[in-house]
């Protein structure tokens, strides 16, 4: 027998948003220009009559979650369109009750079967992945989270204990976790504010040097002119993981700049992650980059916190990309490896000592795998896909609730503001940044928090 507060959904509506870029953004070896957005709004009504109308957002991120050789980033784009558009027809036909949970753990089994229809109605060479399925079915989670929180007029986070889950996490995770629900693993009140992680792209000028020709809309254009604006603190460095000279240069110019520029400000302390997006063929690679690091700029080596994916995404493909090596030296979390609990539990074997969270590969995913690392005493980050709009907002709430992440990247701002423009004023905390912080202490509201 279920619980009063279970939820039936009752309509759900799918739409999409194309923003261009400010400017281009490199990583993995490609470029990415702008960005396609599948918004959702779930009406949906509890057991005792309570009803609202809950809503998610994500940047439907191809050039990400399906990088490959046989199907364009045209043609990945529009298959993983129409697959947000039939789960939420699916969605809106689903009327089963229970807690969200619940819900998006059944429908998540419909996810592959629809992917695979769609791919092959347009006759595309391979199955859509199922990180981009993941991608493709966040914003309709998010949207049903958040609406169960507006129909209970409370803040979804604090919605997920026994009183309101029907099943414990041994359901969804493993028999350790019997007895045990969400509310273990997540925060009443969201961090009143948290460092956020400023990206450094390949193409990303450091200096003026790098400057060919401005964009001039006024906003910083450098990697010194954005500490300067925005306090920063915290700067993700992307790498080419296939040139160790380019990567332990870059690392050493973007601390060269940080040096310069941070004590004009008071600033003495800042932290690094790097990220490598699975281009180093092997551990050793990035061993080696560790080592000349240390040679070329050791206080650029102290200063990073962590490292992230420096091999394939593809665990079990290449069982000998093994990080114990690294991970000793510092932290190795898997991005694009994360896709389930069997994932995150070779990982572990394999020798990576963290993972990062990310709101696009789904919220009830996110938050049992933020669950399994707190249990694991792994590493937790939360990452971004260039998240604009509601959908920073919710990967910053993410963030905010998971005790033991310390930073929360955001570069929405850097490459398409334009995207943040409806926000700003309900949010200046969120999206106008000062002494490297969002004050996530705003995201208390029902649902998701905004």
């Amino acid at each position: 027998m279920g619980k009063s507060t279970d939820l039936t959904l009752r309509s759900v509506t799918t739409s999409t948003q194309r923003f261009a870029y400010r400017t281009p953004i490199k990583f993995g070896g490609r470029v990415v220009v702008d960005v396609v957005l599948l918004d959702v709004a779930v009406d949906a009504e509890t057991r005792d009559g309570r009803r609202a109308t809950g809503f998610g957002s994500m940047p439907l991120g191809n050039a990400w979650s399906w990088p490959s050789q046989q199907v364009s980033s045209d043609d990945a784009l529009a298959a993983m369109t129409a697959l947000g558009h039939r789960l939420g027809k699916l969605a809106d036909g689903y009327r089963e009750a229970g807690h969200p949970l619940e819900i998006t753990h059944d429908l998540a089994q419909q996810y592959s079967g629809l992917a695979d229809a769609v791919t092959r109605e347009a006759g595309l060479a391979e199955a859509m992945p199922r990180l981009a399925q993941l991608v493709v079915a966040s914003p309709l989670e998010a949207a049903i989270h958040d609406v169960y929180g507006r129909a209970l007029q409370a803040n979804s986070y604090n919605l997920l204990g026994p009183e309101f889950a029907n099943r414990d996490l041994a359901h969804q995770l493993t028999p350790e976790f019997a007895g045990e629900y969400l509310d273990r693993y997540t925060l009443r009140q969201p961090k009143p504010e948290m460092p956020l992680y400023h990206l450094v792209g390949a193409l990303d000028p450091l200096s003026d040097a790098d400057v060919a020709q401005r964009v001039g809309d006024g906003l910083p254009e450098t990697l010194g002119e954005w500490i300067l604006a925005d306090g920063l603190t915290h700067l993700k460095i992307k790498l080419a993981g296939d040139d160790l000279d380019w990567d332990v240069r870059r690392v050493s110019e973007v601390e060269r700049v940080a040096a310069e520029t941070q004590p004009r400000r008071g600033c003495t302390a800042w932290h690094y992650s790097l990220d490598f997006n699975e281009r180093c063929a092997n551990v050793e690679y990035v061993l080696d980059f560790l080592a000349r690091l240390r040679e070329a700029a050791p206080t650029a080596l102290d200063r990073v916190q962590y490292i992230e994916q420096p091999t394939h995404r593809d665990l079990k493909a290449n069982p000998e990309n093994k990080m114990h090596a690294a991970a000793k030296i510092k932290p190795v979390v898997i991005d694009e490896s994360l896709i389930d609990l069997d994932s995150l539990l070779l990982a572990r074997e394999l020798g990576y000592s963290g993972v990062a969270l990310k709101a696009c590969k789904g919220h009830s995913e996110a938050l049992l795998m933020g669950a399994a690392a707190q249990k694991y005493g792994l590493f937790l980050c939360v990452q971004d896909l260039t998240c604009i709009g509601r959908s920073f907002l919710h990967s910053a709430s993410l963030a905010a609730r998971v005790p033991t992440v310390a930073a929360i990247e955001g570069n929405g701002r850097q490459y398409c503001p334009a995207g943040n423009e409806a926000w700003v004023e309900q949010f200046p905390g969120m999206f106008r940044i000062t002494e490297g912080v969002v004050r996530t202490a705003e995201l208390d509201g029902q649902g998701l928090g905004f």
